[in-house]
């Protein structure tokens, strides 16, 4: 019975497939942007996720500049604080200081504006980041401050096109370095950074040839343990205060940042914001199903005289309820399976587009089809009950 009123149902669907098509246009829209905005929500939380993650693992970022309250001059750190922070926190795994100023590499006719780190060896293993050519700073160098350098993949590319010139000096600004080491290619974060774009020196060559002073503006501390992490924060923020003369109840002139909070922070925002547009996309399921149940009440009109010849020759109610109920289903899973497609295929465009991973959801495709087919179920039992208690005499005399 359920296969011959299936039958029937596709028969229906295909003698008036136009009418059809345009009356599951609504859920076709309505899957395929649930499916859309939930599969690129997840892409972005996972690229988010990924990017801060490449800051180091486990880390925690020591800045100076007051967070909150009226602005302050910053001050800013210096070796000692960094020898303080290694030798008086116990428990982690890596101190690095850095040093960021702005400078114009220079070869030849060619010249780029980019960053330059001062820092050590630890900077590459905190963040996970090899070379691609070439060697780290020796022991030698980082104590002497000596000019050498390693070259992100953007420099590189602007500076020497495709050749890997090892050995060679590279002028940023009045100073050169030789270049010793190319740095394997990062990309761009999500957040627009070109991480490739950056040259890393020994920390006292930036501070005496670059920028002229002894000062550190950013200590990355990478902790041993991850369980250590909120102990760890704690205990450098008492050392800073104490350090840097903050009497009790006076503001922080300096911020410990855990990066896996703002991970945490951002991920949280990126899900609301993922939840709050597959709602509104899920309205076009209702707008659609209101379609349905409008076209289902149609054919019920344009079909009365055949309801009647079915109840006058011995069909009983539930059969007629069941043939047009099916035909709703059909419909709304039709849509179904078509919005599934239309949206796998438009997330995987938009996420190569905007450089986020494709992050295929198997049970968003399931729930988007099931409540498909639930809509079916509710908008089109009225139109199917209806027909279902036509009385057969009056069906007969419609024309």
């Amino acid at each position: 019975m359920v296969m011959n009123a299936l039958l029937l149902a596709l028969r229906e669907i295909r003698n008036n497939l136009l009418r059809a098509g345009l009356t599951t246009l609504g859920i076709v829209i309505g899957v395929a942007a649930v499916i859309l905005m939930v599969t690129l929500g997840a892409g972005a939380t996972q690229r988010v996720t990924a990017d801060i993650g490449s800051l180091g693992n486990n880390m925690l970022l020591l800045v100076p500049g007051q967070q909150r309250g009226p602005p302050t001059a910053v001050v800013p750190f210096d070796m000692a604080t960094v020898d303080a922070v290694q030798r008086d926190i116990p428990g982690l795994a890596a101190v690095v200081p850095e040093l960021a100023v702005q400078g114009v590499a220079v070869n030849g006719n060619h010249n780029h504006s980019t960053q330059i780190n001062g820092t050590t060896n630890a900077y590459l293993r905190t963040r996970s980041w090899d070379l691609a050519q070439g060697r780290e700073f020796s022991p030698a160098e980082i104590l002497a401050g000596k000019s050498v350098c390693l070259v992100g993949q953007t420099v590189r590319k602007e500076m020497y096109g495709d050749q890997i010139p090892l050995g060679t000096r590279l002028r940023i600004n009045k100073a050169t370095c030789e270049i010793i080491g190319f740095m394997s290619p990062k990309g761009e974060s999500i957040f627009g950074q070109d991480m490739d774009d950056i040259i890393l020196m020994p920390l006292k060559a930036v501070q005496r040839r670059l920028a002229g002073n002894t000062e550190v503006n950013v200590i990355r501390i990478s902790v041993a343990d991850e369980a250590n992490i909120p102990s760890a924060k704690d205990q450098i923020s008492r050392l800073m205060r104490v350090r840097r003369h903050i009497l009790p109840g006076q503001v922080d002139d300096f911020d410990v940042e855990d990066l896996k909070e703002v991970t945490q922070i951002v991920t949280g925002v990126t899900l609301i914001l993922t939840a709050f547009l597959s709602a509104v996309a899920a309205v076009s399921l209702l707008v659609g199903g209101i379609g349905i149940m409008n076209i289902m009440l149609v054919s019920v009109t344009e079909r009365t005289r055949e309801i009647g010849i079915r109840l006058a020759i011995g069909a009983r109610e539930r059969d007629v309820l069941l043939q047009f109920l099916i035909e709703a289903i059909v419909m709304s899973a039709l849509g179904g399976v078509l919005g599934v497609l239309i949206g796998l295929g438009g997330s995987a465009l938009a996420a190569s587009l905007i450089k986020i991973p494709f992050v295929f959801q198997p049970g968003v495709v399931i729930i988007a089809v099931a409540f498909a087919a639930i809509v079916g179920v509710g908008f089109g039992f009225f139109p199917a009950r209806r027909a279902a208690k036509l009385d057969p005499i009056e069906a007969l005399r419609h024309e």
